[in-house]
């Protein structure tokens, strides 16, 4: 029955892969994405249901569009892809529980953005209050009203160090080095992990980035990168580790 379920919410993350793709790149461009049907990107036009179906229709049509032939974004696949392998993880390690709802909305607000920052460099403001007021709301029904309390501030503190940094990395390169939606959307994951979890996930994140950012660098001369998806990618490492701030000085003092 386990593997029935986890088979279930791989399914549903490739339907809603695909849906979370599309709003990430719609609210980007200010563009309805429940009102507008799909059109292709080359030739603009509409989308057939067959054409949409989550991944198999992109393998069928090769990966080129039905009626101009032209190749169509790996961006909606891996989406698509990526949000079923998380949201069967999410299944696997929280079972049916409001820690596996809140799961779901941190895949879904990773896919998000992963789509908007990577292809337009915009984290959604609209994206960054909805989930916010969910996460909120789901963190004071999970640990009671002082612990949704202390994640609240928690969320405040990644904050208010996220905008000092920026601050300060503007000063000194004199030009902007943190985008405001990366500050944001440290405040939402800051309501899920502390503030030390929060440090480790920057780190993380640099840590991850580094390599592509002078790949990029000395590939296409590309002094500006996304940060948005590195920070997901660390969070959600993070995360689904479930490590806590006691485990990892425990292992800090074994050194």
């Amino acid at each position: 029955m386990e593997v029935l379920y986890i088979v279930c919410f791989f399914i549903i993350g490739l339907v809603f892969g695909s849906f979370f793709c599309c709003t990430g790149l719609r609210l980007s461009t200010n563009k309805s994405f429940i009102k507008e049907r799909s059109v292709c990107d080359n030739c603009n036009h509409k989308l057939e249901w067959y054409d949409l179906i989550p991944v198999f229709s992109f393998i069928a049509l090769k990966g080129r569009c039905r009626y101009c032939s032209e190749k169509v974004s790996l961006l909606n696949p891996f989406i698509e892809v990526v949000t079923a392998i998380l949201f069967a993880i999410s299944y696997y390690s929280f079972g049916f529980s409001l820690d596996l709802v809140l799961s779901l909305f941190l895949v879904s607000l990773s896919m998000i953005i992963f789509a908007s920052d990577l292809t337009y460099m915009i984290i959604p403001d609209e994206v960054i209050i909805f989930f916010s007021i969910v996460i909120i709301i789901l963190e004071f029904f999970l640990k009671g009203f002082t612990g949704g309390f202390l994640s609240l501030l928690s969320g405040l503190s990644l904050f208010f160090f996220m905008y000092c940094l920026m601050k300060l990395g503007n000063a000194l390169f004199k030009k902007e080095s943190l985008g405001g939606g990366d500050v944001k959307l440290f405040f939402v994951l800051g309501l899920v992990i502390d503030p030390f979890l929060g440090l480790v996930t920057i780190f993380l994140a640099s840590f991850i980035a580094l390599p592509v950012s002078l790949y990029l660098l000395y590939k296409n001369k590309e002094h500006m990168i996304p940060f948005g998806p590195f920070i997901l990618i660390a969070f959600l490492i993070v995360f689904f580790s479930k490590v806590t701030t006691s485990e990892i000085f425990d292992f800090l003092t074994l050194f």
